[in-house]
């Protein structure tokens, strides 16, 4: 029985839908009186498909890759942006041709140095009367939130409680 490769599949089970696959496509594109030549539709299959491919996958990507790049080389000083990361910030300075400073915090005056490949968008004024109207929405819960604290002041709410040294 071993070594009778056509009836009996020996170790792995996906040896069996190749056969599978080889002897459904041949009836597929068989010719109608039953030769064993192919058809034209046999030899249209491989470039249907990539053709198809190209159109559904390829292409798309492209496009969406040079929207990405115009976006980058489109950024100036002052802009509002969100970074790949989700950090949304304003940038306040140039450090060379590929960086930037973008400032997250104004109360603090925190700023970071970030990649021009890290920024993901250029945030609209529709964005941000979109993300207010989740936040009074996230607002009117029952939730304590930071600026609910007495002090109203988010960063002394962290504390390093890792005293045990």
């Amino acid at each position: 029985m071993i070594g009778l490769w056509p009836h009996t599949p020996v170790g792995s089970l996906a040896v069996m839908p190749s056969t599978f696959a080889t002897s459904f496509t041949g009836a597929l594109f068989a010719n109608a009186d039953g030769g064993s030549g192919s058809s034209i539709l046999s030899y249209l299959f491989l470039p249907l498909i990539l053709a198809a491919m190209y159109f559904l996958m390829i292409r798309p990507q492209r496009k969406r890759m040079r929207q990405q790049q115009d976006v980058q080389q489109s950024i100036e000083v002052g802009h509002e942006v969100v970074t790949t990361s989700g950090i949304f910030g304003t940038i306040t300075g140039e450090d060379g041709p590929n960086r930037f400073w973008l400032e997250i915090d104004d109360e603090h005056d925190v700023q970071i140095r970030v990649a021009r490949a890290a920024i993901q968008n250029v945030v609209t004024p529709d964005d941000n009367v979109e993300v207010a109207d989740r936040s009074d929405d996230a607002d009117s819960g029952t939730a304590t939130t930071a600026s609910d604290s007495d002090d109203g002041d988010a960063l002394d709410a962290v504390t390093n409680d890792d005293t045990s040294s």
